[in-house]
């Protein structure tokens, strides 16, 4: 509700020579009106005073009359605050995210309905399917909600499709068939060249939608499983002939909530939004093991607009959740980055890499991200960004507030010679940009190395900032705040002392001490 000011100002005296009333009606910003009415007074020629005493006996005879015109003005701010709040509002957030409220669907049907049978044996998909076609016919009148009761519902891969809430129930389970011959092949991603791990089609994902609008997945915390164990296996035996797919992936669509479920046991990357603007994940529970599943990143937003992810518990095998935004050459021919991303209110853990990464894949660049209220504990690396020569692009304006590392190795990590490429044909000089790296308010306990930022002559890191740290270390080795072409500043005291590297400011932001060696170097991976 708007905040409205009343600002009067008048002398109503008789003996006032000239009085002159000033009303005006002033918006400083989206919320606040200012009403002022203000009385000047002066002395004019003699003649002024009849005609201008008798027009304001006119119109303002009476305080009775002056307030009433006031209230008048006062409800006429609010009706139009009111017709337009909404759009103000989400203009006024814009510089992050605007997400749509899902809407409440018309029609809800169950999967029983269409011949589902939650044995834990019977393939449910063309159940799915069937459902998923009926509500296809629904668009126009807001589009349908599919009920997945209690019960195990085993099914092959299939697609989700526009104006469509798939509602999960509690206890109601979503298995994944774990023969890849069920599960169709698609094109590998444009901006990933040849594949992910091997040349042509890849598998596709367990739930499946493209060029979408308005979805939601939710439920009462019932799980989509992937059964990912049998596809680890023959993954590190080299018996799989195509790149993994993933649990859920959404490309190429808008407006999408996914919301209070738990997904498991991925066979490869767990939740993957792909080109997609306006996307809401929240209240989450993702899992897979610690170990020996191999590329089970929790959440990997790539070439991502406006998108929000917060409230959720995220432990898998490989980087809780990693922002994206394509490979090399083919991820900067495809031009899209990832931006207006807000991470925040996450518990995450992650034995095999990283709390939360950017890249390396980030070739259509990574901006506007900010990570907030985060902890990090059992990990082998917290936050990481992490890229290489031949990526290109940019990371940059990247915020990292309010974070907590409990028994991490290595807390904050800046990597730039991650050289894993999709084929010979990048571009060895195509130089990714990284700058504008915030951090502050990051404190923890049993960390190895809180602070590792190796850039290198073709790739600075520049305009670092430290802010409000203290790390507890296990290990009393000289170089645990490690940087390598590195420019920044540290601003008020912070621990462990940092390297020598940034600028030294005091808290109230004046300059005490200029870096005269942001080139050197005390990187050592051994600690």
């Amino acid at each position: 509700m708007p905040v409205i000011s009343l600002f009067i100002y008048s002398y109503l005296h008789t003996s006032t020579p000239f009085t002159h009333y000033l009303f005006s009606i002033t918006q400083f910003n989206t919320f606040t009106y200012t009403i002022m009415v203000e009385t000047l007074a002066s002395s004019p020629p003699s003649n002024w005073r009849f005609n201008i005493r008798r027009s304001i006996s006119g119109v303002l005879s009476s305080y009775k009359t002056l307030f009433t015109l006031l209230w008048i003005v006062v409800f006429a701010s609010l009706f139009i605050w009111q017709r337009n709040f909404v759009d103000e509002f989400l203009i006024f957030r814009r510089p992050i995210v605007g997400h749509p409220v899902p809407k409440l669907r018309p029609v809800a049907f169950n999967l029983t309905d269409f011949g589902g049978v939650g044995d834990g044996v019977t393939l449910n998909t063309l159940a799915f399917e069937k459902a998923v076609y009926m509500i296809s016919k629904l668009g126009k009148k807001g589009g349908g909600q599919l009920n997945v009761p209690a019960g195990k519902w085993l099914t092959a891969p299939f697609n989700l499709t526009s104006h469509m809430t798939l509602f999960l129930a509690e206890d109601a389970v979503i298995l994944g068939l774990d023969d890849e011959r069920f599960w169709p092949l698609m094109p590998p991603l444009p901006s990933y060249g040849y594949g992910r791990e091997h040349p042509g089609s890849r598998y596709g994902s367990l739930i499946h939608g493209e060029n979408l609008k308005d979805v939601v997945i939710t439920g009462h915390n019932g799980t989509i499983d992937g059964q990912g164990k049998r596809w680890w296996k023959r993954y590190r035996q080299k018996l799989l002939n195509h790149t993994r797919g993933p649990l859920v992936q959404i490309m190429y669509s808008s407006d999408i909530v996914i919301s209070n479920i738990t997904l498991r046991n991925s066979p490869f990357w767990t939740l993957h939004p792909y080109d997609c603007k306006n996307v809401t994940i929240r209240n989450m529970t993702i899992l897979a093991p610690l170990f020996e599943a191999p590329n089970t990143d929790g959440i990997d937003p790539d070439s991502c607009e406006d998108m929000v992810i917060e409230d959720s518990y995220i432990s898998v095998g490989d980087d809780a959740i990693a922002i994206k935004s394509g490979w090399d050459q083919y991820g900067i021919a495809y031009g899209r980055p990832s931006q207006n991303i807000l991470i925040r209110n996450l518990i995450v853990q992650s034995m095999v890499s990283a709390g939360i990464s950017i890249g390396s894949e980030m070739s259509g660049g990574v901006s506007n991200v900010t990570i907030e209220n985060v902890l990090i504990w059992n990990s082998r690396r917290a936050v990481r960004i992490k890229t290489a020569a031949g990526r290109g692009a940019y990371i940059k304006d990247i915020t990292y507030r309010n974070l907590t590392f409990e028994n991490v190795r290595v807390g904050i990590i800046i990597k730039t010679d991650y050289n894993e490429h999709p084929d010979a044909g990048f571009d060895p000089k195509a130089f990714p940009v990284i700058r504008a790296i915030n951090y502050s308010s990051i404190h923890g306990e049993g960390v190895r190395v809180p602070v590792r930022i190796h850039g290198s002559a073709d790739i600075r890191v520049r305009d670092v900032t430290f802010r409000d740290m203290s790390v507890g270390i296990t290990y009393k080795k000289k170089h645990i705040f490690q940087c390598a072409y590195v420019s920044g500043r540290v601003i008020g005291s912070i621990f462990p002392k940092p390297c020598e590297n940034l600028d030294l400011y005091d808290e109230q932001g004046n300059l005490v001490k200029k870096s005269v060696s942001e080139n050197a170097s005390d990187i050592d991976y051994d600690v």
